[in-house]
């Protein structure tokens, strides 16, 4: 009998039970620290956040709501005025207060080593003022409508406790001192992390005394954790097992639409990329992706619709932006590239490359759903037009330093964000370290003009001045291809019948956030 048809068969005979003490979770992806401003990638900050807590949260679909902060507002064009909580406890029992606020908003830029800085967050901020213990107000050089948004990214830490503390300490535990719903035990890289209940969390008792969080990064290992009983809930389901584990009595399954957009990058800015080639191995005398003709290319080369229904088995949506239709920016006039391989051809042939060439993809194997099969997929539609790619995936946890540090010509990236424009900040804006622009553009694509709508929008505050700069932005800057967009991610969690949890557009998996039923 096939492996999975067995896992199934074993489940069946399941009696499928939850004890409220205690919830086991299987993640897909390594978390590779727990200090809140060292690697701003989702894995990280997903268990972070059932630890430290924000100034400001979002919900289940995205929408920014009180945390830390209960209100804010903007006293003037360049000033904002937030209101704390008061009462807040950190786990060593010491009030939460306006200096740990500033402290962690002056920490991130003091991380020097950071693979992945989360300074662009704090960059507009130019001065911060405690006017009681309850109230701060942040000042920018010029008017910033996108404060409250950048500071949910930025965990608030003890001050007493993290001065001073080396990211070590914090994934010891020794400085891990936060505010949030769980209070850290154990984090042993690659394997688990262990939570324990904090019961003056200012938000409610957590359900759960205790959580236990197991990094299971094979799909087969998280499927069969969960039908043996080993852990009570697991987050990205491979598409090939939706449809079974949705038919399992024994299980409940929830989905939603996400705000992840996968996506390739491409080198841009280097005359010759690292294993980009001819097909005989030679260098090439220039760097094709510098070709917009190029990128159209490859872009047509891609057949989106087989990718979501073979690869995907329908649970995504082939993607024309860079941010999924229920996000703010979208724009509905941009649509998926057609698949055309012959049109692809004349392209790459007008640009200078009739044979075309050979490089390699880089892709994560554990951070996405299917990210493998996508890679794979991508590579084998791109050689019908000839373009040679071989294919070399690798857990996140080592594929995001080897893409910082400029090892990839081209590269698999998934990205979620509330709206359109920061997206297109964080990934093809210019890269300007002193202005947080493009932290995340490895293939350092630059639009001049689209920075500068970029830079209009987020001084504007009205919303729908600031969508309409947006979506023109970033109509501007899709058609040169910056980026090959590839399709949306629908996210999906599977856990016992008993237990339930309302799915974010976020695609995070919070233990607070799951209830026994």
């Amino acid at each position: 009998m096939p492996f999975k048809r067995f896992l199934f068969a074993v489940a069946a005979a399941f009696a499928i039970t939850v004890h409220a003490a205690e919830l086991r979770i299987g993640l897909g992806a390594d978390v590779t620290s727990f200090d809140p401003h060292f690697l701003n990638v989702a894995p990280n900050n997903n268990a972070a956040w059932h630890v430290f807590d924000a100034l400001v949260h979002v919900d289940a679909n995205a929408r920014i709501v009180p945390g830390l902060a209960l209100s804010w507002h903007a006293v003037d064009p360049t000033t904002w005025e937030f209101k704390l909580r008061k009462g807040v406890k950190f786990h060593d029992g010491s009030d939460f207060t306006a200096d740990d606020v500033i402290f962690s908003l002056d920490r991130p830029a003091t991380l020097a080593a950071s693979p992945g800085p989360f300074t662009g967050f704090v960059k507009p901020i130019v001065s911060k003022k405690i006017i009681d213990p309850w109230t701060i107000r942040l000042k920018t050089a010029t008017p910033y409508a996108m404060l409250p948004y950048d500071l949910n990214s930025i965990f608030i830490v003890s001050k007493k406790v993290a001065t001073g503390a080396t990211t070590e300490d914090f994934n010891s535990g020794k400085a891990a001192i936060g505010t949030g719903p769980y209070k850290l035990v154990r984090f042993a890289r690659g394997n688990r992390i262990e939570l324990a209940g904090n019961d003056a969390y200012w938000g409610g008792k957590p359900a759960w005394s205790a959580v236990t969080l197991r990094i299971l990064h094979a799909d087969t290992s998280r499927i069969a954790a969960l039908l043996a009983g080993d852990v009570d809930a697991i987050e990205n389901i491979p598409t090939a097992d939706l449809t079974r584990l949705k038919a399992n009595a024994n299980l409940r399954l929830e989905q939603k639409v996400s705000w992840r957009t996968l996506f390739l990058h491409m080198d841009q800015y280097r005359d010759q990329p690292p294993r980009l080639t001819d097909k005989s191995g030679k260098p090439l005398a220039k760097n094709p992706f510098m070709d917009a003709r190029v990128r159209l290319a490859v872009s047509k080369a891609i057949n989106r619709p087989a990718i979501v229904e073979r690869v995907m088995e329908g649970f995504a949506i082939a993607a024309g932006n860079l941010v999924s239709p229920p996000v703010f920016g979208h724009v509905d006039a941009l649509k998926a590239e057609a698949y055309e391989p012959e049109a692809a051809k004349k392209l790459l042939a007008e640009a200078g490359y009739p044979d075309g060439f050979a490089l390699t993809l880089n892709a994560p194997n554990d951070r996405y759903v299917n990210d493998d099969q996508v890679a794979q997929a991508v590579a084998q539609m791109l050689a019908r037009v000839g373009i040679q790619i071989k294919v070399e995936t690798m857990p996140a946890s080592v594929y995001f330093g080897k893409a910082r540090a400029g090892e990839f010509s081209l590269a698999l990236l998934g990205w979620g964000s509330f709206s359109g424009d920061l997206a297109l900040r964080a990934l093809v804006a210019t890269p300007n370290a002193d202005k947080g622009y493009g932290a995340w553009n490895w293939g350092r694509y630059s639009n001049p003009k689209m920075d500068a709508l970029l830079e209009k929008g987020f001084t504007t505050l009205d919303e729908k001045k600031r969508e309409a700069l947006a979506r023109e932005a970033a109509t501007l800057a899709l058609k040169e291809v910056p980026v090959i967009l590839l399709h949306h991610q629908i996210a999906s969690w599977a856990m016992k019948k008993n237990i339930a949890y309302s799915p974010r557009t976020d695609e995070y998996t919070f233990a607070h956030q799951f209830r026994p039923q």
